[in-house]
């Protein structure tokens, strides 16, 4: 029996900001801790302004807990300097936000490989263009490889985000409400393709959405309630 390798572990992270006016700190995330496996799909729900965003940016090493433990592959990120955290977001995590922050003047190719320009495995690198254009005739866009982005369709430029994301062949990668600018049939094409390419790619995918039925095809979900992650066992009703 092969054993479960845990790609992603937090301990008793906690977050909080300064409100201003002397009010005293905001406490957003009052000691999470999360397991997740290598490959794993994960949904994170929750109600709006429950920390959801800063959980995934903790993740994502974009902010630093307060307290707590955030350990990928088993390498401890507090113990990161500023330097080597960019090259973790650039080799070993991908994002994808619900507004795809494509460049307009560069074409879907150009787009692809931004991510491949900050330095890294030189072969990787001198791969990249095959291995984008695989992935773009992957998610049905192979004949639209020197379009610009505002040829595209929300949902084409979405695929986009998600190839680009997967150019570096990160082991996480992070979707914060990927689907919410999208129409249901987009969406849903979205979600198919999400999953998919968490299985044939390996990547471990961790999600964020208010999307309840998207949430439900991940291979677990877990709620964000007054700052702790629990587990949801059964359906979340609307």
């Amino acid at each position: 029996m092969t054993a479960i390798e845990t790609i992603l572990k937090l301990s008793g992270v906690t977050f909080s900001y300064d409100s201003g006016a002397g009010a005293g700190p905001v406490k957003v995330l009052k000691g999470v801790s999360l397991t997740v496996a290598r490959g794993e799909s994960l949904a994170i729900i929750g109600p709006s302004g429950s920390g959801k965003s800063t959980l995934l940016n903790i993740i994502g090493t974009l902010d630093r807990p307060k307290t707590g433990e955030v350990l990928l592959a088993g390498e401890d990120l507090a113990r990161l300097d500023e330097a080597q955290l960019a090259a973790v977001r650039n080799r070993r995590i991908g994002f994808v936000f619900q507004a795809h922050h494509l460049l307009p003047q560069c074409s879907v190719l150009e787009n692809v490989l931004v991510p491949t320009l900050a330095g890294g495995d030189g072969e990787l690198r001198r791969s990249a263009p095959e291995r984008a254009a695989r992935l773009l005739q992957r998610v049905g866009l192979g004949e639209r490889l020197a379009h610009r982005p505002g040829e595209l369709s929300g949902g084409e430029r979405q695929r986009v985000a998600v190839v680009r994301a997967l150019i570096n062949q990160p082991q996480l990668l992070l979707a914060d409400e990927p689907t919410g600018a999208l129409d249901r049939a987009a969406a849903e094409q979205l979600a198919q393709l999400l999953l998919e390419l968490n299985r044939e790619e390996g990547v471990t995918l961790i999600l964020v959405t208010h999307a309840l039925d998207l949430a439900h095809k991940m291979s677990r979900v877990m709620e964000l309630m007054d700052g702790v992650l629990v587990q949801k066992n059964s359906p979340v009703s609307e």
